[in-house]
This record gives C-alpha cells, structure tokens and sequence, in this order.
C-alpha cells in the first residue's frame, strides 16, 4: 500500500477551503441582486418618463428639454431653429508621420490662388492622380507657415462629406530645414465651376443648376453644422467632377467660429464679387450669412454665366449692390446705420420702397418665382433675413419641376486641368494682413432713376435680347 503524500489535504485545510467557496457563492449572490435591483429603478424611471410624455400630451403643454447650447441670437451659427442642435464634435484621427512629396511626379500646373499653388500629379506606387497644393509662407509669421494654411490643414482632416473636398494626406519636402516646403494632397477633379461656365457653349438646364446649387448648400450646411465659416465661396472655388459630383475646396480663409462667435473677426474676407454688404460696410462681428449672400452670387451666375456684380473696388461694389437689391432703409436693414462705413452712404432723403425682387423678376427671367424668391431672400441686405443653408435646402424651389437632375445623367465636359495653367478673370481673395480700404463718400441718391429705367424697359430689353 502507498503511502500518504506529505502534501495532502488536511481536514483543517478542507474546512478552509469550504469557507473560501461560500464566500465566493455570497459575492455573487450580492451581485445579481444589486443588478436586479438596478434593473428594476431603471425600469421606473422609464415608466415614469413615458407616463410624464403622455400626461403632457394630453394637456397639450410642451416638453422640458436640457439647454445644450445658448438661445438663438446669442452667437452665429445656430441650427436650434434648423432642427437638433449640433455640438462640434469630430472623429479622433492621429497625424502620424509625413511622407515626402518626391512619392510624387508633378505632371502640370494648373492654378495659382492666393494661398497656394495647385498642381496636376501622379503618385509613383499606385499611379494615382491627385491634386498638389503647395502653401504659400508669410514672411510676417515667425513660424513660417502661416495662421490660414494651419487652419485650412485642421479643418481638412476635421470634415468628411461628399460635397467638401476629401485631403488625403500632408507632404513635405526633402529639406525638411525649411517649412514653406509644406504640400497638401487632395482628391483630384476634372474642372471648377468657374471655368466650366466660361468655356461650355450652352448655359446649364435648370436641372442642372438646381443639381449644383443643392450639392453647394448641403456642404455649407455641414460646416455651418460644424461652427466653420468658408468665408471664399465662389465658383472658381467649387470642383466639378466628369459625374455631376461638387465639391467645396480652397479653406485658405475659413475658420471655426463656436457659439458665441468671437467678438470681432476679419474684416477682410471674401472675393470682392461676392462680398456681403455688411462686410463692404465695416463690419467685424458676422457669421454663416456672409457664406449665404455667396450663395446667392453663386446661384445668380450658375444661371447667367456672368458674375452678378462685377464691382472694380468696394465703392463700385456696393453700388452694383444698391442697384439691384436697392438702397437700405430702417425697414429693409435696421441695424446697417450702426456699421463703420454707413456714414460714408449720402442717401436720398425719402427714398422710394425697395422694390428688389421686381428688379431680380425682370432680370432672370429663366427662374420661376419660386427661384426668383429664393435668390431674392439669399440677397436680402439684411444679414438676419437670409435663409440658412438648411432652410435653403428645404425650400420649394426644390420641389418644383423641373426637378435636379440625377448624378448619373449630369453632362461631361473636355477637362482644362490637364493643359496649361488656368487665368481666372475675377479678383484675387483678400490676402491676410492686408487693410480694409475706406470707403469714400458714396451718393446713391441717382440709383432711384436708373432703377424706375430699368424696370420701365426690362420688359422691352429682354425680348430684344
């Protein structure tokens, strides 16, 4: 017989060992019953929610709801009246390291902007066609790089939507002793709006017009949704795709804004064409309605091929402005007596009721009056008037026939990305650093008798047209 090993169990080891066991059957019993016990309050709470909805219902007294964000009027944007409120809240992406830009081979120039330099090139692993931008330093800024290409790089990574241009990645060059070699690469496409009207030998189809006019104020309305200003909408500024697809690039100028949005901004922002009125005039706290009267300018031009006001500086400007939108009155605009430079406007003493949106009627006589009354609201002098981007994008003119013509069966037209380097005739973008030019005395008191001529002839003119 074997003997006992001298490791067995004892019986004082057993009754330990029989301790220890309902202990543990002890936690675990604690601990289902604290679940069950949890899973029960929150059952009552649920019940207790849903019996307050239904009491409110009946008595027909609105919900509590939490305050998320300040009340609408406090600070620009604001999508509470739009809907749910929108924290800014952005996926998480890390930097990791940058690739050099000798990954790729620069195939041709095709436009130089404000901020940068735009090139055709092609990356040598895959073959694949991007769009190089190269961003411009400012000696001003001890770092180098300036303030807006940081900004435009943030909010690239920040936005992913079909209508806002995707950046694929940051490269930089082989000397890495100097920062102005910084190059951004982005998703290439065919054309820019701006070139596409200037070289298409028909205007667009109004389905056509209302395909891309939907497409610009959906990514307006994702980064209005986002506190991002673009504050450089224009149509050398849209890309167009060979697939009906449009794309917002060129964030040279946009930034966040949050709620409140700061006290004061720059005052110089926007090409001088598509430059609000309230801009011209001086002022420095704005928000999503400077990139809404852009709209407007855009829409305006998607139908006429031409820029709807061509001014040579911001006199002019604001002239072109007052002539087709009328002048400003208490009623019209109730706060543009306020601004810095309205005390530059020699304003007729009793001028005659705005009468914008007949002049705008007898103008784009493609439009419907839903259309005109869209572009009307879009060009409202009063900032506060304008629609949002998601009022815009709910509006009848939408509804109507015809309606937007589907992707698939958009037009294609011959590419000018891959000739020679784009001119684009329209002014440059404002240049940071730079002043706001001072407006002079500015008499609109003969806009009146140009304006009872036109709508006297507008008739006549456009059937000689």
């Amino acid at each position: 017989m074997a003997s006992k090993s001298r490791w067995a169990d004892t019986e004082e080891d057993a009754v330990v060992a029989a301790k220890l066991k309902k202990e543990k059957e002890e936690k675990k019993r604690l601990k289902a019953e604290k679940a069950r016990r949890s899973e029960a309050e929150r059952q009552a709470r649920l019940a207790a929610q849903q019996q307050t909805r239904t009491s409110a219902e009946e008595d027909g007294r609105p919900q509590k709801r939490r305050k998320t964000t300040s009340e609408p009027g406090q600070g620009e944007p604001n999508t509470e009246r739009d809907g749910e409120v929108k924290l800014l809240r952005f996926p998480s992406r890390s930097w990791g390291k940058c690739r050099s830009v000798e990954k790729y081979d620069c195939l041709n120039d095709i436009a130089e902007g404000t901020y940068g330099m735009v090139s055709r090139a092609k990356e040598k692993a895959s073959g694949r066609v991007v769009a190089l931008k190269r961003l411009k330093t400012e000696p001003m800024d001890p770092s180098g790089l300036s303030v807006t290409g940081l900004r435009e790089i943030q909010i690239l990574r920040d936005c992913k939507h079909e209508n806002i241009v995707d950046l694929q990645e940051v490269v930089v060059g082989d000397d890495t002793s100097k920062i102005e070699n910084i190059f951004l690469v982005l998703e290439f496409f065919e054309h820019d709006v701006k070139t596409v009207l200037e070289y298409m030998p028909e205007p667009f189809l109004l389905s056509e017009v209302k395909l891309l006019l939907y497409q610009l104020t959906s990514g307006v309305a994702y980064l209005h949704d986002h506190w991002i200003l673009h504050r450089d909408l224009k149509t050398s500024n849209l890309l167009l795709n060979n697939r009906g697809r449009l794309k917002i690039a060129d964030f040279g100028m946009a930034r966040y804004v949050g709620d409140p949005a700061p006290a004061k901004l720059t005052q110089l922002v926007v090409t001088l064409w598509y430059r609000a009125p309230e801009l011209l005039l001086g002022t420095r706290t704005y928000g999503r309605s400077v990139d809404m009267w852009s709209v407007g300018c855009i829409f305006a031009e998607l139908v006429t091929r031409d820029p709807l006001f061509q001014g040579s500086n911001e006199v002019d400007q604001i002239t072109k402005i007052f002539e087709l939108c009328g002048v400003p009155t208490s009623e019209t605009w109730p706060t543009f007596r306020s601004l810095p430079n309205a005390r530059s406007l020699r304003l007729p003493p009793k001028p005659p009721p705005a009468a914008a949106g007949s002049v705008i009627r007898a103008r784009f006589t493609q439009l419907t009056n839903a259309g005109c009354a869209l572009l009307s609201d879009l060009l409202a002098l009063d900032p506060d008037r304008r629609p949002s981007a998601h009022e815009m994008m709910r509006h009848r003119y939408f509804q109507e026939d015809p309606k937007p013509k589907p992707e698939s069966l958009f037009p294609t037209f011959p590419s000018k990305a891959g000739q020679e380097r784009r001119r684009l005739h329209e002014p440059h973008a404002p240049v940071r650093g730079e002043e706001a030019a001072e407006l002079g005395e500015v008499d609109v008191t003969g806009i009146f008798q140009g304006r009872e001529r036109q709508e006297r002839g507008a008739g006549f003119q456009l059937r000689m047209v």
